[in-house]
């Protein structure tokens, strides 16, 4: 009997999750070597917040799934996480 995989909507938004972060940290690391041209700076800094803001929607989304699972009676539209200081 075969082992069945989880279905491609369920792996994927993990998967693009983990491909962003990666883009995302190895655009910093560039970033941080100095190397770059202004202009180019500019461009990988403003492609950095978008892959910031993708990042944080998935973490969102990831925790108000959680919330859900772990009490299935409460409302969809969960307050944010604010982590403690």
């Amino acid at each position: 009997m075969a082992k069945s995989s989880p279905a491609p909507a369920e792996t994927a938004p993990v998967a693009d999750f983990e491909h962003s972060l990666d883009e995302l940290e190895q655009l910093v690391a560039r970033m941080e070597g100095g190397d770059m041209s202004l202009d180019e700076s500019l461009g990988a800094f403003e492609r950095g917040i978008g892959l910031y803001r993708h990042c944080q929607q998935a973490l969102d989304k990831a925790e108000l799934r959680v919330r859900l699972l772990l009490d299935p009676e409460a409302p969809d539209t969960a307050e944010p996480f604010e982590p403690e200081a």
